[in-house]
């Protein structure tokens, strides 16, 4: 089977989830990527004789102190446009003539789902952001975010509408509402699934923000020795001051100190959030402000007793979450994965499916209107 793969390039999680499936599926059939951002070059270097990587443009959030910059984002998006509009439309008749797709596979991407739907392809929705609108949500979960919430539905929705099937991935478990959506645990990647977590005795901090100049001090007087990403990104070497200890990225050393840490701070983003309640670390979540997505990732986190959400870190939040963190270890050790097999078994089967014309895959069973 031929399958045009769209990967969305705004941050790395969408990326390092494709890399999994990606590798699944060219075992048994050729594919061809296209993507966006800095996640073209991580997909690249896995380029092979069955696997061949476009780079397209793609739209992309600005971020500053903690939260999308709208208008900034907006002057960003307008300038990449132009630059990068002319390269979209070489490589759609490119594609078009040399590489013939029988199905399409969009993990958030719009320039996939385009083609498939100009073409008359089936397309599949591959990735996390479609709970938002395919599922239904407590109204406890959403208390205070009514606007914010249907703005981001009518977005999620517009993105890949009138797929195939909707693979989700996800560690909860709304209920689903609309036909033709199925849940999956996230697709980790082989390093977390080789990775065996010990219950040490540091605190994991994954922070790109300097706006909370009272961090360090905060994160000192915590008792923990506490490992530091993100705050100091010029470092070639362990900088300790006190218990805090910053330290340059390394994917090894990072995720050594997330098998061992005692909890996780971080942002709510979907990718090492779904990394840490699989390794069962206890995670204090900051969402990206204005970013509605991590928002409900980190109060349903809460809502599962894996954790706690928090605007900012403060002394208070952080000390409840450290008395507490007995209390998430318990909630986490019920939690079970079989590795990536769920979803990949299901998106199988439904590539066979959409490639042979069906009209809708073995569990399409959920309650509503399909889309």
């Amino acid at each position: 089977m031929r399958i045009l793969y769209g990967v969305v390039g705004e941050g790395m999680g969408h990326a390092m989830r494709s890399r999994v499936i990606l590798d699944e599926l060219t075992k048994r059939h050729q594919v061809q990527v296209v993507v966006s951002g800095r996640a073209y070059d991580y997909l690249k270097a896995r380029a092979s004789e069955r696997l061949a990587v476009e780079k397209i443009w793609g739209y992309s959030l600005v971020y500053e102190d903690n939260q999308v910059r709208k208008f900034k984002t907006l002057l960003e998006n307008v300038k990449g446009a132009l630059r990068g509009w002319p390269r979209n439309v070489r490589a759609y008749f490119d594609l078009a003539e040399k590489f013939e797709p029988d199905v399409v596979i969009s993990d958030f991407e719009s320039w996939s789902y385009l083609f498939a739907k100009n073409h008359r392809l089936p397309v599949i929705s591959v990735d996390n952001m479609q709970i938002i609108d395919r599922c239904r949500h407590a109204p406890a979960l959403v208390k205070g975010l009514g606007a914010e919430m249907k703005l981001t539905q009518a977005i999620v929705k517009a993105k890949v509408a009138g797929a195939f099937h909707y693979y989700i991935t996800t560690f909860f478990r709304p209920p689903v509402r609309l036909k033709r959506t199925s849940l999956h645990p996230p697709i980790l990647r082989p390093e977390i699934l080789a990775a065996r977590p010990e219950k040490g005795g540091h605190l994991l901090v994954y922070q790109t923000s300097t706006s909370n100049r009272a961090l360090p001090k905060i994160l000192e007087a915590s008792g923990f020795e506490c490992r530091v990403y993100g705050l100091r990104r010029d470092l070639k070497a362990d900088v300790r001051e006190g218990n805090v200890i910053y330290r340059p990225f390394s994917e090894g050393g990072f995720i050594d100190d997330l098998r061992t840490a005692r909890g996780v701070i971080a942002s709510a983003g979907f990718t090492l959030m779904g990394e840490a309640v699989y390794l069962r670390r206890p995670m204090l979540a900051v969402p990206v402000r204005k970013q509605f997505e991590q928002v409900l990732n980190a109060r349903y986190l809460e809502a599962e007793g894996y954790g706690l959400g928090a605007e900012a870190i403060s002394g208070a939040r952080l000390g409840e979450f450290i008395e507490r963190l007995p209390e998430f270890e318990r909630a986490l050790a019920g939690y079970s994965q079989d590795g990536n097999r769920d979803l990949l078994g299901a998106l199988e089967a439904g590539l066979v499916a959409a490639a042979s014309g069906a009209k809708g895959t073995a569990d399409e069973t959920a309650p509503g209107p399909s889309r």
